[in-house]
């Protein structure tokens, strides 16, 4: 049975005239919200994967139209989450959407005033030459009682939630292979 759309526009009117007293169901749609649908209806495919911003592991649903992300929810067939997300998971499809992204190395030189663009094959030499150095300073082949301790305390690591496991152990073995002990990350503290 195709229900006819209601003449009255103040949906006031619908509540008191209608069967929903209560206002908390037809009497409160528009003709907006009828003619809308959602998002994930129109998607071409479903990717599944896994927040990125924690070490809880929720599980998303990522909706891809025209090999576009058009909508991410958390999955209901996840143990883990159960289909809920977080603000921030939330809110995960701008992490790689946003016009507000950025897509380009930039640098500001010591006491400059301006920023400027480099080619990411510059930014990694700078990078690579100042961690090079910074452990050829503060290399520390033996501490204060003699024991060897090959280590550098010029250098740390402090990860964000928005890597995942794989790319947190690799960072891990990376900042040990050079020396480096203070190694913590943000979803852990």
């Amino acid at each position: 049975m195709v229900e006819k759309k209601s003449p009255l526009p103040w949906p006031v009117l619908r509540q008191l005239t209608g069967r929903d007293l209560l206002g908390r169901g037809k009497a409160a749609r528009s003709r907006r919200t009828d003619e809308i649908e959602p998002r994930t209806s129109t998607a071409d495919r479903v990717a599944r994967s896994v927040c990125p911003y924690c070490a809880v592991g929720c599980a998303q649903k990522i909706f891809v139209k025209d090999e576009q992300i058009v909508q991410i929810e958390g999955d209901p067939d996840s143990p883990v989450n159960r289909g809920r997300l977080c603000p921030k998971g939330s809110a995960s499809k701008n992490l790689v959407t946003s016009e507000l992204r950025k897509t380009r190395v930039r640098y500001r030189r010591p006491y400059g005033t301006e920023w400027e663009d480099l080619d990411l094959g510059t930014a990694m030499e700078m990078v690579a030459d100042r961690v090079l150095q910074t452990r050829r300073d503060t290399w520390q082949e033996f501490d204060d009682k003699g024991r060897r301790v090959r280590r550098t305390m010029g250098i740390a690591s402090l990860g964000g939630a928005t890597l995942d496991n794989e790319e947190n152990y690799l960072i891990k073995k990376l900042f040990t292979a050079m020396g480096a002990v203070q190694i913590e990350n943000q979803a852990r503290i």
